[in-house]
């Protein structure tokens, strides 16, 4: 779950325990060009406050002005649309051809809105099913979760932890990884035994740890929220991480590194309790091929790669073209080389 999702439903239970009747927004179909994607909320007061999206703004503005005049006034679960013509579409701020499909759920104890947060913050995935008809929630957490689907008068919206990115090292390249990570929205978490490293950190957001690597991750228990990187060049280090992260969920693994370096890293971990389809997702060298060639820059180039993974995105086109070596501050880049 985003940060921002889960401060909407924190929000939306403060609201409904201070005695407010609340509605929350959800984005459930669009067509065309959307301001925001399907699963975005938004959460209403009854007095017009607001936390949230689902567009950019002129929607919002519509829902409030609906829900002040008594428009919005129903019990159970409704749906709303918006740009259904061109005329529409305009007034509301929507791209060209853009409809947004929005339920809005009158929260109340059947919501379950309390229990959804405690799992989530419990590191649970649950799906949340919601029956139009009678208001009624189910939680099923422990199941792999699925798309958002609204189908036969009920809706099924997955919910799980934030994302999160473990980066092995604590150097330079580590704070440019970790302070895009931050406006990316993931949990950070910064993993250095070497003490003179770890306590020269000042970036807030982040946490520390000084524990070995492989420790950390076991403690952890990675899932398919998770990242890892490891930047230290440090064998000693980044293989004790390598070793955890490729057996476990974790949908991207990655390690700092020149060609020559990342054949005798696999090769390496070929010698221990890996097998060759967990080998292979390691992503070395690290990042996609930006023509990278300042930390900032090679920081920008792993998120991009972590983002298109997460997106499902296709990245072999990209890794095709690497260069032999790019030069950097007149020395040579590790990441590409």
């Amino acid at each position: 779950m985003e940060s921002t999702d889960y401060e909407v439903l924190t929000t939306a239970l403060a609201w409904q325990q201070q005695g407010y009747r609340v509605l929350l927004g959800t984005v459930v179909h669009t067509w065309g060009s959307a301001p925001r994607p399907v699963g975005a909320m938004m959460v209403l007061r009854e007095d017009g406050h607001v936390r949230g999206s689902v567009s950019g703004g002129c929607v919002e503005d519509d829902l409030i002005r609906r829900l002040l005049t008594g428009d919005l006034q129903q019990d159970l679960p409704f749906v709303v649309e918006y740009g259904l013509n061109a005329d529409e579409a305009h007034r509301f701020g929507l791209p060209c051809g853009g409809t947004l499909k929005i339920l809005l759920e009158p929260l109340s104890a059947r919501s379950r809105i309390a229990e959804l947060l405690q799992s989530v913050s419990q590191g649970l995935q649950v799906m949340r099913s919601l029956d139009l008809r009678s208001a009624e929630v189910e939680l099923v957490s422990g199941t792999p979760l699925r798309q958002l689907s609204l189908e036969q008068d009920k809706l099924q919206a997955p919910f799980g932890p934030r994302y999160r990115l473990i980066i092995i090292g604590a150097a330079q390249m580590s704070r440019y990884v970790a302070q895009f990570a931050l406006a990316l929205d993931y949990q950070v978490i910064i993993c250095d035994p070497r003490e003179e490293y770890l306590q020269e950190w000042d970036i807030a957001g982040v946490e520390l740890s000084s524990e070995m690597p492989d420790d950390l991750l076991l403690r952890l228990q990675l899932d398919a929220n998770s990242a890892v990187v490891t930047l230290t060049h440090d064998p000693k280090l980044d293989d004790l991480a390598l070793l955890e992260a490729l057996k476990s969920p974790a949908f991207y693994v990655g390690a700092i590194g020149s060609r020559t370096n990342n054949v005798k890293r696999r090769e390496r971990l070929s010698l221990f309790d890996l097998s060759h389809a967990e080998i292979d997702r390691l992503h070395g060298p690290v990042g996609l091929f930006l023509g990278a060639r300042t930390p900032p820059e090679i920081a920008i180039a792993i998120l991009a790669e972590m983002t298109a993974i997460r997106n499902g995105v296709s990245i072999s086109q990209t890794h095709a073209a690497r260069p032999a070596h790019i030069a950097i501050n007149g020395g040579t880049c590790m990441i590409n080389s």
